[in-house]
């Protein structure tokens, strides 16, 4: 009956998973107006705006063809590695950081990018690498070049937080792709003895401070430590039911910095308690869900690693930037998926769901690569 009222071209769209996420975008909004005194700018009005423009994006992303994913895989690689050594050449530098590149009519992040980037690449990689050779230590090689490569050069500018997103949404593809577990043992060994080197020889002073202030926030509560120290407040004193739309004095009286983007989380909780955050976690868990299983079912392994990927690059952002804000790791600038405002990270986020939605197109067709 309903295919008789609604048109085909509508009713075959993936409701499923739109729906949730307009939902959480516009709980978003709501988050954001209230984070500006109850205002539609700066913020909310253009969160709703970036949101339909990626939505559509998406939708034609879902359109593309498998053997366009794989013949661009590579090629849109090696342009956004440019893109990254340019930003070190010609890079604008805002906030300490040298991350994009005027382009006139906008600011791009290419690290943004990469996030998606480097699944689709190593997936291709995978793909056609023959089934006996996943397991030998040679084929890891190439990958970790593929990964360290964007990896190294976004540290440097310095974005620890997307250095690390990166080389997470890599290590899912590489290890579903069926490298030995006990390779993933030794590097995690290794890098519990690199760590601390690093930690005095590679990280700038306020990512060093990041990580003492993650250990003990307490210990400069009005220095380094402020912004943690404010997050738990606001997101404590909210309890169970909040203390309603627009009552929060965290935000309100700019205690909390950066109410609007890495800790817009904290903003929630505190004017809509725990029930707000259940009903955030709730349709992150649906969305990832429905990612899983577009993986499972994935009708090639080239789509399966790509679909995976993808949900693991949206299941980064959320956990790192809930963990934040609740003091659980340290601050690395990582936004909240749908709820914090920042067009690049929305776009990125789209682009990952838009991959997803084309798998699931995929796997319902069964059909050629063409398709």
């Amino acid at each position: 009956m309903s295919r008789r009222i609604i048109p085909e071209a509508i009713a075959r769209e993936p409701w499923h998973v739109i729906l949730p996420l307009f939902a959480l975008n516009t709980f978003g909004s709501m988050v954001l107006y209230s984070a500006a005194a109850g205002n539609l700018q700066p913020w909310a009005l253009l969160h709703e705006i970036h949101f339909a423009v990626f939505l559509v994006m998406a939708l034609i992303i879902s359109r593309l063809p498998r053997e366009l994913f794989r013949r661009l895989a590579f090629p849109g690689y090696v342009v956004l590695v440019i893109l990254l050594v340019l930003v070190e050449v010609l890079g604008k530098v805002s906030g300490g950081s040298q991350r994009w590149l005027n382009l006139g009519f906008m600011q791009l992040q290419p690290s943004e990018l990469m996030k998606p980037a480097i699944v689709v690449v190593l997936a291709h990689f995978y793909d056609n690498l023959p089934p006996a050779m996943t397991k030998h230590w040679r084929s890891l090689l190439p990958a970790g070049a593929l990964v360290g490569v964007p990896a190294l050069l976004v540290i440097l500018q310095p974005d620890l937080g997307t250095g690390l997103s990166i080389c997470a949404g890599a290590a899912v593809v590489i290890f579903l792709a069926g490298l030995p577990m006990s390779w993933f043992v030794g590097a995690g060994a290794a890098v519990a003895v690199i760590a601390p080197l690093s930690f005095f020889t590679l990280l700038h002073d306020y990512q060093r401070r990041r990580v003492l202030v993650f250990l003990d926030p307490e210990s400069d509560p009005l220095g380094s430590g402020y912004h943690i120290t404010q997050s738990k407040i606001a997101i404590g004193s909210g309890g169970f039911f909040g203390k309603g739309f627009g009552n929060g004095s965290q935000s309100h009286l700019d205690y909390l910095p950066e109410a609007q983007t890495d800790f817009a989380f904290a903003t929630m909780a505190e004017e809509w308690g725990m029930l707000g955050g259940l009903f955030v976690l709730a349709i992150f868990m649906w969305v990832f869900r429905w990612g899983l299983q577009v993986a499972r079912r994935a009708p090639d392994r080239f789509s399966m690693l790509m679909a995976a990927g993808m949900t693991f690059t949206i299941f980064f952002y959320m956990a790192v930037n809930i963990m934040m804000v609740m003091g659980l790791a340290p601050v690395v600038g990582i936004p909240l998926p749908f709820i914090s405002h920042g067009g690049s990270a929305l776009m990125t986020n789209m682009i990952c769901i838009g991959t997803i939605m084309a798998v699931e197109r995929w796997s319902k067709r069964g059909g050629s690569l063409a398709t």
